[in-house]
């Protein structure tokens, strides 16, 4: 361990007003995390809603140490373009020395809560079905074999699709494609198991019936807290206050906001009501789009879409409302895939399609070629659909060999009990559950829930 006369002189190094910024960017942040957890909790039936919330509460612990050991070191050290090396493990000299302006031990607190926050959206997958035990070796695993590598293939120095000009800001692809690629093998898995939950009698996969949030006010309160910290993530992701700090924050928010009032509009037009679930999904929905673009495009196009992100996240969460989906087994409860997966993909393609160079510039040091229709850069098309591939592939393999290895182990079925599953409600538990507002015409169509005045 250094010195911390040495230790001190890196420190003076550091710029104060970056430090600071990023800083409070990483207390914003944070609690993103428990917030994924108690979106799933108000999607989700009231008797399920702690089994649901729980698995956040986990990944915060889980991933904190993981980071910790070997996860900043597999990201961030040198290695090979696929992954980095055992430089940084248990955090061996990660302290005051720069990284960019801030110390490196800020840089590391700052990208542990980027990856706490995408494996709680992932786990998101087990939501309803899925037992808590095996989620925590889960997470360890994924972490380090998944999301670590992928994180480094795109930010690191080394990393291959960074090196070959790939643009993701703040994490199209190791943020969203990741996480909704991750929540849909495990969903797969649950509703095929392969080893041990197969075998046993009373571990059953079960399709899920649609049903209305259990609880609205966790949904509000989420909604809330994610809309916030997403602002700090997307400013912060500049590690220094600088012009494109602020305008990453109110692109964001515009995207956001036109996500929000998109959906909600079209569910009003259709159904005549009002919904918050829908304007939840929009905000979501806007602020996926917006990820791996906010540092490279202006207010109009970032308003753009939001608009265009609603539209097409709403129609790939129709799916799980079809007769098909239920033959399938098709469950997405935490709606991961029509949202993050869908909106990852259309927000890194489209990053390609309209970045431009002057917005990056707004730093005054990030030079990059454009996108295709400012700025005539037609192959970064090509290398954004190649990330979004590599990562949609990488995430979803992956996760899907490590759940159902955990599965073979004797006391990690990964699949819940009969008996620890609810299924649906009933008429009369729905009417108690929503305060009597109960309504008959149910519109499987629209987002599949029913929708509330």
């Amino acid at each position: 361990m250094p010195a911390a006369s040495v230790v001190l002189k890196a420190w003076e190094a550091c710029d104060l007003t970056d430090t600071l910024f990023v800083l409070v960017c990483t207390v914003f942040c944070w609690p993103i995390i428990p917030a994924v957890g108690l979106a799933y909790s108000g999607y989700s039936h009231r008797r399920n809603g702690m089994s649901s919330f729980m698995p956040s509460i986990m990944v915060i612990a889980t991933c904190s140490i993981q980071w910790f050991v070997i996860g900043y070191s597999f990201a961030y050290g040198e290695g090979s373009g696929v992954i980095g090396d055992f430089k940084y493990a248990f955090h061996n000299g990660v302290l005051a020395d720069p990284v960019g302006t801030i110390p490196a031990i800020l840089f590391s607190e700052f990208q542990l809560v980027f990856e706490a926050t995408v494996c709680a959206i992932a786990v998101g997958g087990a939501c309803e079905r899925g037992r808590m035990l095996p989620l925590i070796p889960f997470i360890v695993l994924w972490s380090t074999f998944i999301y670590c590598p992928l994180a480094h293939m795109v930010w690191s120095e080394t990393g291959f699709l960074g090196q070959l000009g790939v643009l993701d800001f703040a994490g199209g692809t190791p943020v969203h494609i990741c996480s909704g690629a991750t929540a849909s093998a495990l969903s797969i898995y649950l509703s095929y198991p392969l080893f041990r939950s197969k075998k046993s009698s009373t571990r059953t996969p079960s399709h899920i019936q649609l049903h209305r949030p259990g609880n609205s006010m966790s949904q509000l309160i989420a909604l809330v807290i994610i809309w916030n910290a997403w602002l700090a993530f997307d400013a912060g992701t500049t590690l220094s206050l600088n012009f494109k700090s602020v305008m990453a924050m109110c692109v964001t928010n515009l995207c956001a906001s036109g996500g929000a009032l998109t959906w909600a509009s079209m569910t009003y037009f259709e159904t005549g009501k009002w919904s918050l679930d829908s304007t939840f999904m929009g905000a979501i929905a806007g602020l996926v789009m917006i990820t791996p673009a906010a540092g490279f495009v202006d207010m109009p196009t970032a308003f753009f879409f939001g608009v265009f992100g609603a539209v097409i996240c709403r129609q790939a969460l129709r799916i799980k409302s079809t007769k098909f989906a239920k033959k399938m087994k098709w469950v997405d409860n935490g709606d991961t895939f029509a949202t993050h997966c869908v909106g990852g993909i259309v927000g890194t393609v489209a990053t390609g399609l309209f970045a431009r160079k002057e917005v990056a510039f707004y730093d005054g040091a990030t030079a990059i070629d454009g996108g295709v229709f400012f700025d005539g850069n037609v192959k970064q098309l090509g290398i954004q659909l190649l990330e979004a591939l590599i990562g949609f592939m990488w995430s979803f393999i992956g996760s899907y060999i490590l759940f159902a290895l955990i599965d073979c182990v004797p006391g990690l079925e990964v699949l819940a009990k009969d008996e620890e599953i609810v299924s649906g409600m009933d008429a009369a538990e729905m009417e108690e559950s929503f305060d009597g507002q109960w309504e008959d015409d149910y519109h499987p169509f629209v987002n599949g829930r029913l929708e509330l005045d």
